[in-house]
């Protein structure tokens, strides 16, 4: 159930609680006051959650994994209900600054994560079991004292890019339009897919839809959508979506990337593709510009490969709509959005300035056929 400003009980006093411990307010609460609103607002922006000051079912899951700091409890892998928490996060973080490659550092103790581990135990002489507790804990803040900490996880990521080559034949891409209540929006979300997904195809490119043309709005479920996005290896992942507000005024398009501020981490190969999209639509179209953002959200934390979410418009405003239901702009949509596939591959000496690079360009260029 979601908490907002007025509401009080159990649930807001342990709200209340949990920010104080965290340092988002200085007293106690008994009910949820303009306080707590802008307390629940700063956690959400510090955590790259949409700010509301509404404590959601989201906003609430991130702050139990926020109460949890490196050495609570002792941490192992559980298939049937994986741990999550800052403490998993730092772990994560120590593990690949020690050079063992936990994969994304995302605050969730999966397989590779315990992988990781057990590697680090075996370097270490403790017992290899997977196991974070006090014996291995101390051995790595032992050798935290002599090891400095870098980015190797992310300069990997960014170098398997550039190894791939500027060509798009042979890589894999999902294509995620977002199914929406409006019957309408979605078929234009899917049709921009469709666009993109055939100009792909004939460049050689394995391309993945995580739905249906006829899809409801509550299929595929999120995990669904995920799964599809994980299991076929993909290079990057695109998801299309459209934004809403209790207001017409709200206006514009935006892009998401993960990145959190608070485990200091984001995808480098997502915020470089979601900067080129987000600079390749503003140069094309009139849709105002509302930028790139790094936000934890599960579709952007949970898929293993780079993932950039596009928010064409808000369904709310007239003008948005207006535009997404012409033929023509989805056509330049779609042409924005090949052409930042194509940069995100280009090294830097062989890119263009934004907005000038065509599809022609890369032809002749002998990336394209």
């Amino acid at each position: 159930m979601d908490l907002s400003r007025g509401d009080t009980g159990d649930a807001v006093a342990l709200l209340c609680n949990t920010l104080t411990r965290l340092g988002f307010l200085n007293s106690s609460h008994s009910s949820f006051d303009h306080e707590v609103e802008g307390a629940v607002k700063a956690f959400q922006q510090e955590r790259g959650l949409s700010v509301t000051g509404v404590a959601n079912s989201l906003t609430l899951q991130v702050l139990e994994e926020a109460r949890w700091k490196l050495g609570d409890r002792s941490l192992q892998f559980t298939p049937t209900k994986m741990m999550r928490g800052d403490d998993v996060a730092a772990l994560q973080t120590r593990l690949i600054e020690m050079g063992f490659n936990s994969g994304r550092v995302d605050g969730i103790f999966g397989p590779r994560t315990e992988s990781a581990l057990k590697d680090f135990q075996k370097s270490v002489g403790v017992k290899v079991d997977g196991n974070c507790g006090p014996a291995t804990l101390l051995s790595m803040m032992r050798l935290m004292k002599i090891v400095s900490g870098g980015a190797p996880l992310q300069l990997r990521d960014d170098a398997a890019r550039a190894v791939k080559g500027p060509a798009l034949a042979n890589k894999i891409l999902v294509l995620d339009p977002r199914s929406k209540e409006s019957e309408e929006i979605s078929s234009l979300l899917f049709d921009i897919a469709l666009r993109l997904e055939s100009r792909l195809i004939a460049l050689g490119v394995a391309v993945f839809m995580t739905r249906s043309a006829d899809a409801t709005p509550s299929s595929p479920s999120l995990e669904e959508r995920i799964g599809v996005a994980n299991k076929s290896a993909a290079d990057l992942v695109i998801s299309f979506d459209c934004d809403s507000y209790g207001s017409e005024k709200a206006e514009g398009f935006a892009t998401y990337y993960y990145g959190s501020d608070a485990h200091g981490i984001h995808s480098v190969v997502g915020e470089r593709f979601a900067n080129l999209v987000q600079r390749e639509i503003a140069a094309r179209t009139d849709l105002l510009d509302c930028r790139s953002h790094a936000k934890t959200w599960d579709l952007l934390r949970l898929v293993k490969a780079p993932i950039v979410k596009i928010d064409l418009g808000y369904e709310s405003h007239p003008g948005d709509m207006r535009r997404l239901a012409e033929q023509s702009f989805r056509e330049t949509i779609v042409e924005s959005l090949m052409v930042a596939i194509q940069r995100l591959y280009l090294s830097a000496e062989n890119d263009a300035k934004t907005g000038t690079l065509k599809i022609s360009d890369l032809r002749r260029a002998g990336i394209r056929r």
